[in-house]
């Protein structure tokens, strides 16, 4: 499963989208399927075993984007959608193993009996590049630069510049302070700064200019409700 920059699924599929690689042709077709079916983008489909004494078969579907993925979950952090995992998880079997829901019985024993890929209770799980690259280019920008857009605004009320995953906050001092800057062309100013910076790191062009926005936040709701603590901040 992908979940960071770091895991080889990720590396994998980012090769992909450079061209550098390409999918495991035997997934093409799969691919081209959901592709058509629920109108979506797919970089890469992985087969694998989950970790366990069962060794169960996974497949695990990669879209480009994460509006494609939100299709197969309940919501952004949601559940997915169990009778498009039945689905793909058939359709996957049919088209590697060259099963056939005709013919005839002798046929069908056959395929049953003659499979390239385990497919037995697989489960089928959806992911996106797009929100890893995010984080990626985001995590990318150096500290030095961030520090000296901090020297650079030359704005007393900022207490602190901090970076996690995709999103970047912007520490005031206190909530009176946020509220001040909240719809305020101070805050626009900060977001197209920070922008012209990360957009230097922003390989596949996923962060948009004109959607793009920090975030406004408060030490005094750091100290308060996080015990000054970035870890629980950001759990």
């Amino acid at each position: 499963m992908m979940i960071m920059p770091s895991d080889k699924d990720y590396k994998l599929t980012k090769k992909i989208k450079k061209g550098e690689r390409q999918m495991n042709p035997e997934f093409a077709g799969l691919a081209d399927w959901i592709k058509n079916k629920y109108e979506v983008e797919i970089l890469n489909i992985i087969y694998d075993f989950i970790d366990n004494r069962e060794k169960r078969p996974r497949l695990t579907v990669i879209f480009e984007f994460h509006k494609d993925e939100l299709k197969f979950r309940d919501s952004h952090v949601g559940n997915f959608h169990s009778d498009k995992q039945r689905i793909i998880g058939q359709k996957f079997d049919e088209l590697v193993n060259n099963k056939t829901t005709g013919g005839s019985i002798l046929r069908r024993l056959f395929d049953s009996q003659e499979t390239k890929y385990t497919t037995t209770d697989i489960w089928v799980v959806f992911t996106s590049f797009e929100p890893i690259a995010k984080d990626e280019a985001n995590s990318n920008v150096p500290e030095s630069e961030v520090k000296k857009l901090k020297r650079e605004l030359d704005n007393e009320d900022i207490w602190e510049i901090s970076r996690a995953f995709s999103g970047t906050t912007f520490f005031l001092y206190s909530d009176k302070q946020v509220k001040d800057y909240e719809n305020s062309d101070t805050r626009k100013l900060w977001t197209e700064k920070y922008f012209d910076i990360l957009d230097k790191y922003n390989e596949f062009g996923y962060f948009k200019r004109d959607t793009y926005s920090i975030n406004l936040d408060s030490k005094e709701n750091f100290d308060t409700n996080y015990q000054s603590n970035w870890f629980y901040y950001y759990k």
